[in-house]
């Protein structure tokens, strides 16, 4: 079996990718039982002047360090369970250490598999505003919608008040349910949750539209790679491009 690295750089999604890998090697594999696994985090702090001011060569470099660190601790090749951080490793520079999985691959395969057609997205201000997700989501022949203004300051303003701080309140779990009706109203069939955190408040019992959980999707990705059920991944940072002719990921 594969070893996983972890590219953490919030701790709850992080926290939350860990513990589903590992659950899922304990439905399959028996008690107690998982690839190995190492989890690498550089505190957010570090990154968040260069988040807010634009500078995503900065992050990456913040990021390939936490790279360098899985590759020292054995790891064949990482999953990051942060959205965000991926415009950052999108980010031109010299190849990471190891492959990686890449996060919205993983979603948008999973929304055409289940047949959406137009999927809203939720996530940070940085993930909802950027092109990751509607250029993953067009390339499958799917519409991406994103919230209005004042419903995109609500979500982002959640997730950095309350969620990676592990802050998850039912005021907070009723705005967002309120963000996803907007959506269905607009002819979303299915909202994407791409701040890591968010399945952590807004569960499939609560929104009323389909989710499609990044986290738990990326955790179950790495999980078939490390287990020989998928190829290992060859993406090391820079510009994405699809594949087209390999196996879908999720």
């Amino acid at each position: 079996m594969k070893h996983l690295g972890i590219l953490a750089h919030s701790a709850e999604g992080a926290a939350l990718c860990f513990r589903t890998f590992c659950q899922e090697g304990f439905r399959e594999l028996g008690p107690d039982d998982h690839p190995d696994v190492t989890l690498d985090l550089i505190a957010m702090a570090r990154s968040m002047p260069a988040w807010e001011s634009g500078d995503h060569d900065a992050v990456r470099a913040v990021l390939a360090e936490s790279v360098r660190r899985l590759a020292a601790a054995g790891a064949d090749f990482f999953a990051c369970p942060d959205n965000t951080a991926h415009l950052a490793l999108e980010r031109p520079g010299g190849d990471l250490p190891l492959p990686g999985l890449h996060i919205a691959e993983v979603v948008a395969e999973q929304a055409a598999a289940d047949g959406r057609t137009r999927v809203g997205v939720l996530g940070t201000r940085f993930t909802m505003d950027g092109p990751v997700y509607p250029r993953e989501l067009a390339a499958r022949g799917i519409a991406a919608e994103v919230p209005d203004a004042p419903d995109r300051q609500t979500v982002d303003r959640i997730i950095f008040e309350e969620l990676v701080n592990g802050v998850f309140t039912e005021e907070s779990r009723r705005a967002y349910a309120e963000v996803i009706e907007r959506l269905a109203e607009r002819g979303c069939d299915a909202v994407a949750l791409v701040c890591t955190e968010i399945p952590l408040l807004v569960t499939p019992g609560v929104s009323p539209l389909p989710t499609l959980d990044s986290t738990r999707l990326l955790a179950r990705a790495a999980f078939e790679v490390a287990v020989g059920r998928r190829p290992l991944p060859d993406w090391r940072g820079g510009h994405f491009q699809r594949h087209r002719d390999e196996a879908p990921l999720a």
